[in-house]
This record gives C-alpha cells, structure tokens and sequence, in this order.
C-alpha cells in the first residue's frame, strides 16, 4: 500500500505540473482577442521564422501562428470543421475568425466573393489565395503568410505550410486578395 502511495505521489509531483504546464503554455500562445496582434512566444518565432526563411521578428503575430500550430497536421476532411478533420475553406474561415476577427463565409465558392483581388508581389499576411484544382474554378483555398508561404488544408497532407511557387500548387494558382470586412459579413449571412 506505501508503495501505490508513493507512486501516487511521485505522479502528482512530476506528472500533474507537467500537463498542466502544456496546457497553460497552449493556451497562453492565444493572448489577446481576435484581431488584436499579440507578440509571439519565442520558441514559436523561432519555428516558423526557419520554415519560411525569414528573421524571427518578421514572426509578428502570436496569434496567427499559434492557430497555425494547434492545427499543424490536422487530417484533411471534406466539410469538416474541428481537429478530427477539417477542409480548406474551414481552416480560413477559422482561421480569418479567430485570429484576426473576421467573419467570412463558410465555402470557398463564396469565399471569393469577398476579396479585393491583388497582384502576388502585393500579398500580405491574412490574405486568401485561390487554386483550381481537377479543373474546377476556384476549388481550394489557402492563406498567405509571408515570404511566399501558404497556410492550407491539403487533401493528402491535412494543414501544411508550402511555398505558393511550389510547382505542384503553381500550376494551379488562380487568384488572391485581401478580404473586404464590409461585405465579408454580408456575404457570410448567405454561408
């Protein structure tokens, strides 16, 4: 019996603040309320700085690359929406929601609407960049975030990062833009 109680111990003391800790640090990541540019932590600076080859001070929005980071790797699943699967059109419209407070609508096909169309050379982080993948106009959705990345839910690879000159999506680009908030949500009443 002392020996349950002292492996009962022994979890409490070093098991219990562990999780907790993760927890915290989890959700300490999302400071600050939608919209609101929060400062990243920098672990998660120095992360995504390597990825997309730029300094970790480029790495300005703690709250894009939190969200970035929970959703790293989450299977692709039409219609889906939480992290057991979630498509493309879902993660910028959770995306654009919850990092920068921006209600869009739920489908690509009307998530197009709401966009002021822009040159590639003139994209900013935050803003939505179209592909039409197996012929289809406009089929898939993903966010620009810097230096020529893109945040999107593959199909094969679930929430990646790639390089939007990426051969493989290249051929497929169609359009980008930044998202107009005055008919963004007018356009997403109509979902």
């Amino acid at each position: 019996m002392t020996k349950h109680r002292g492996l009962i111990y022994l979890f409490a003391l070093f098991i219990v603040p562990l999780v907790l800790t993760s927890c915290h640090s989890r959700k300490a990541a999302m400071k600050g309320q939608p919209g609101e540019i929060v400062k990243p932590q920098t672990e998660m600076a120095q992360k995504y700085s390597q990825i997309m080859g730029v300094s970790d001070r480029d790495i300005e929005n703690g709250r894009l690359y939190a969200f970035i980071d929970q959703w790293m790797g989450t299977p692709y699943k039409f219609g889906g929406l939480d992290r057991d699967g979630i498509d493309c059109s879902g993660l910028a419209f959770l995306l654009e929601q919850q990092v920068y407070g921006i209600t869009i609508p739920r489908m690509t096909s009307r998530q197009i609407t709401v966009i002021k169309r822009k040159y590639e050379e003139d994209l900013h982080e935050g803003d939505l960049v179209f592909f039409d993948f197996d012929g289809k106009q406009f089929s898939h959705v993903g966010v620009y975030l810097q230096n020529g990345y893109v945040v999107h839910a593959s199909s094969r690879k679930g929430v990646i990062i790639v390089r939007l000159r990426d051969p493989s999506m290249y051929k497929y680009f169609s359009r980008a833009g930044s998202i107009m908030t005055d008919t963004a949500a007018e356009s997403s009443a109509g979902k």
